[in-house]
């Protein structure tokens, strides 16, 4: 079993495919990354791989992280720069 969730662009060649699927037996969810490229099209070795047996805890990590806490650092000095009067 195979059900593709989603991606997620990291750059122009390499996408995060987030899938649930079926690996030894063992249903879970994986993280990988996936290149297109003239060399090689396909996953790579990066990425991680959450058991269903830990799914719910992963998901629990995840849930528990406050929306603030991934505001950009960019976005954080850019705020403040707009807040500076110019001298």
């Amino acid at each position: 079993m195979e059900k593709d969730i989603g991606k997620i662009s990291k750059n122009d060649t390499t996408d995060i495919v987030i899938r649930v699927d079926d690996f030894g037996g063992n249903t879970g969810l994986t993280i990988r990354e996936f290149v297109t490229s003239d060399r090689y099209t396909g996953f790579t070795k990066s990425g991680v791989r959450i058991l269903a047996r830990d799914f719910g805890k992963f998901k629990e990590m995840i849930n528990s992280i406050p929306d603030e806490d991934m505001k950009s650092e960019n976005s954080e000095k850019k705020k403040v720069n707009e807040e500076l009067p110019d001298y």
